[in-house]
């Protein structure tokens, strides 16, 4: 069995552990201190609304992406890393997304031509 894992897979998936622990740091800490998220989002002045619309954007801008290149590509669930990134962070769902899709991607090249 060949290994899918190639550098650049290793890579989207250390980029999507980074996201995940660097975003839930402080999720952790707002559910801590019981703020409100959302409205913190909103009400702390022009920059922060400025990064959350161009963070919006590209997350979903980001879920086209992942929905049409999983169907594309013949992935399954490729619905579930949309999903999981409302849970988790899409900082998280699309570098892990883009591991999977490489590991899909190696396999396709390296799997064996069908016997005559």
């Amino acid at each position: 069995m060949t290994r899918h894992w190639t550098p650049l897979a290793l890579c989207y998936l250390v980029l999507a552990l980074a996201g995940l622990v660097g975003t839930w740091v402080f999720n952790v800490m707002a559910i801590t201190q019981m703020t409100d998220f959302i409205g913190d989002l909103i009400r702390s002045g022009p920059a922060v609304s400025s990064i959350t619309v161009d963070l919006l954007v590209v997350a979903l801008a980001g879920s086209v992406f992942i929905i049409v290149e999983a169907r594309r590509l013949g992935m399954r669930r490729g619905w579930l890393y949309v999903a999981i990134s409302g849970v988790t962070a899409f900082a998280f769902a699309l570098p892990l997304f883009l591991a999977m899709r490489q590991r899909h991607l190696t396999r396709l090249t390296t799997a064996a031509p069908p016997r005559e």
